[in-house]
């Protein structure tokens, strides 16, 4: 079982919340100025990275309520949760074991 904490409610299952994408993603001021190109850039390509990502959750199960989650794609392990409209944590890039030497 892997706990997730949520800011409002406290440690909880993972099987009470549900991932939402990446987060930090600035909706565009004019979205009427766009190209089809530049909203389709908007609209479907996201970063992938290998280690720190930021993403949104939702306590689906819970409270309802949604927050930002930094997580390690490597491990999968979550490491700090925080409300939407407050800073992003600083969390050093850990690496793997075996990426370290």
């Amino acid at each position: 079982m892997l706990l997730i904490k949520c800011p409002w409610c406290g440690a909880r299952d993972q099987s009470e919340f549900s991932c939402h994408g990446e987060a930090h993603i600035a909706r565009p001021e004019n979205p009427a100025a766009l190209d089809d190109a530049q909203w389709g850039d908007y609209v479907f390509f996201r970063s992938n990275p290998k280690g720190l990502h930021r993403e949104r959750w939702m306590h689906a199960h819970g409270c309802r309520r949604w927050f930002n989650a930094a997580r390690d794609t490597r491990s999968d392990r979550i490491l700090a949760t925080y409300k939407p409209f407050e800073s992003p944590p600083k969390i050093k890039d850990q690496k793997s074991p075996a990426e370290k030497s």
